[in-house]
C-alpha cells in the first residue's frame, strides 16, 4: 500500500531574484526587481502550508557570481528547516543546483523559476511554485529543479537553449 508520510512540515524559500520576481517598466521597456512576489502568489495559489520565506537577493541569475552562490549554499546549510525551495533565474539554475547537490545532503532541496515574469500574467512561475512546494513534500533528500511541472535530479538536467525547456542530460 502506497502511503505518503503526511505530518505537517515547515517550508523555507529563498528567493534569488531571476524572471520569476521581474517587473516591466512601461516607459523604458526593461525588466527590473522591486520586490518578490512570492508571498501574493502564495495567497492567489491559497497555499495553507507552514511557509517562511525570506530574501536573499534579487538579480538576474547571469549576473549571480560564485559568491552569491556560497550565499545560497550557507543559508541551505544552516536552514534549521530540511524542506527547502530556491527561487532562482534559469538561466544559470543549473550552476547553483551542482554547487548545492554537492554540498547539501540531509535536506530536500528544490530549485524553480521562470521562463515569463509572474507580473506579465501568462507567467509559468505560479505552476513552477506549486510543483515545488509538492515536490519538496514529497521527494527524499537530495537536490532537484522543478520546472513544467517535471522534476529532474540536480546532476541529470540542463536547459534547452533552443527549446527555452529543462531536459535530463541522459
Amino acid at each position: 500500500m502506497f502511503s505518503i508520510n503526511c505530518a505537517i512540515m515547515a517550508i523555507r524559500i529563498f528567493v534569488t531574484g531571476g524572471t520569476f520576481d521581474k517587473e516591466y517598466n512601461e516607459l523604458t521597456g526593461k525588466l527590473f526587481f522591486k520586490d518578490s512576489h512570492l508571498q501574493e502568489m502564495l495567497k492567489l495559489g491559497r497555499c495553507k502550508l507552514d511557509v517562511e520565506v525570506r530574501t536573499l537577493m534579487m538579480i538576474d541569475s547571469l549576473e549571480m557570481t560564485d559568491a552569491d552562490r556560497k550565499i545560497v549554499l550557507e543559508n541551505c546549510v544552516t536552514c534549521e528547516d530540511d524542506r527547502i525551495i530556491v527561487t532562482h533565474g534559469t538561466d544559470t539554475m543549473e550552476q547553483t543546483a551542482a554547487l548545492l547537490g554537492s554540498e547539501v545532503h540531509d535536506k530536500t532541496v528544490v530549485l524553480t523559476g521562470a521562463m515569463i515574469p509572474y507580473k506579465f500574467g501568462s507567467s509559468d512561475g505560479l505552476f513552477n511554485l506549486g510543483s515545488a512546494l509538492a515536490f519538496v513534500q514529497t521527494l527524499p533528500h537530495g537536490v532537484y529543479i522543478a520546472m513544467n511541472g517535471r522534476c529532474f535530479n540536480w546532476n541529470n538536467v540542463r536547459k534547452n537553449r533552443k527549446t527555452g525547456e529543462f531536459e535530463e542530460i541522459s
